[in-house]
């Protein structure tokens, strides 16, 4: 199924650059990364961008927020978008590619080595939207459906990861603490360190509750009283490792970062009771009670 991305950039009369994507941040930090790669691919910073986002009245669709495709998708779309409209800016300034932009009330500085060009934009029409100049880029993957043997391209680009856990088990109770995680993750080009660190210590908490706490019975565990989650007092160490392998495809060379650390959480930790106990767990989570019993079955 189709998924594309649009993403909107345009610059107003008086010289504010808004930067409209529809990309829904729900704390992965996409608003911050996506209008970084639109202020790299136009060469202006990334304070000079008026971000409007997530109004599907003012703001094209960028699709769903899941499966690790916005910053890849939505981020693709923005890098078209600015790309396009900074070959605008060149043309109409008539001068060379690398030219640096810059602009300050209300006029748009061009220049290169040899010379500076000025556009007053209140000199230029304003379009329907309101600014004088505008770009709007659209980005579909490129993918194809599995065939008859289950094979084809269902995603455009891929990530990959490694987890280490570290636990200690009480042997007599079967409670399990996890002392440390160790997550290596290719993210392709990092476009914000700290961000994708966040992701990765997020998606090692989800991973944690999956392996450890959250069960859902219907009818007893309705609500977070009886349903548990990760506390920051369950959260362990974690050391993270950025391996930067750029995709030919993603913007940037990025790649995305979402469930990719939630994915290997829960195997990890229970690889490593194992590894602890001989204990050969086959449900989670791993409850005391399921502990104790997998170790009694592994002595036997």
């Amino acid at each position: 199924m189709p998924n594309p991305s649009t993403i909107r950039i345009g610059i107003t009369s008086g010289g504010e650059i808004c930067l409209h994507q529809g990309a829904m941040d729900i704390g992965q930090g996409s608003n911050t990364v996506i209008t970084q790669i639109a202020a790299d691919a136009l060469g202006i910073p990334v304070a000079e961008f008026r971000l409007i986002g997530a109004d599907t009245a003012v703001t094209p669709d960028c699709g769903k927020t899941s499966a690790s495709r916005q910053t890849v998708i939505s981020g693709k779309a923005a890098l078209l978008a600015a790309g396009a409209l900074r070959a605008q800016i060149i043309r109409l300034a008539n001068i060379s590619e690398n030219a640096d932009i810059k602009v300050s009330d209300g006029i748009l500085f061009v220049s290169n080595a040899e010379t500076t060009r000025e556009i007053v934009l209140s000199s230029l029409s304003e379009d329907a939207f309101g600014y004088v100049l505008r770009s709007e880029e659209t980005y579909d993957p490129p993918t194809a459906a599995l065939d008859e043997n289950g094979q084809g391209a269902p995603y455009a680009v891929y990530g990959y990861g490694s987890q280490m856990a570290e636990v200690e088990v009480d042997m007599k109770l079967g409670t399990v603490k996890v002392l440390k995680m160790t997550a290596a993750h290719d993210v392709g080009n990092v476009i914000n360190p700290l961000l994708a660190e966040g992701q990765i210590e997020g998606g090692i908490a989800q991973g944690l509750g999956m392996a450890l706490m959250e069960e859902y019975h219907a009818g007893l565990t309705d609500n977070l009283h009886d349903y548990l989650i990760p506390t920051i007092g369950d959260v362990p160490v974690i050391e993270s490792h950025l391996t930067e392998v750029p995709d030919p495809e993603g913007p940037l060379g990025a790649k995305g970062i979402g469930e990719h650390v939630l994915i290997p959480t829960a195997p990890a930790i229970s690889n490593a009771i194992r590894h602890a106990t001989g204990a050969e767990l086959s449900r989670l989570p791993a409850r005391p009670d399921r502990v104790l019993a997998a170790i009694k079955a592994s002595r036997t």
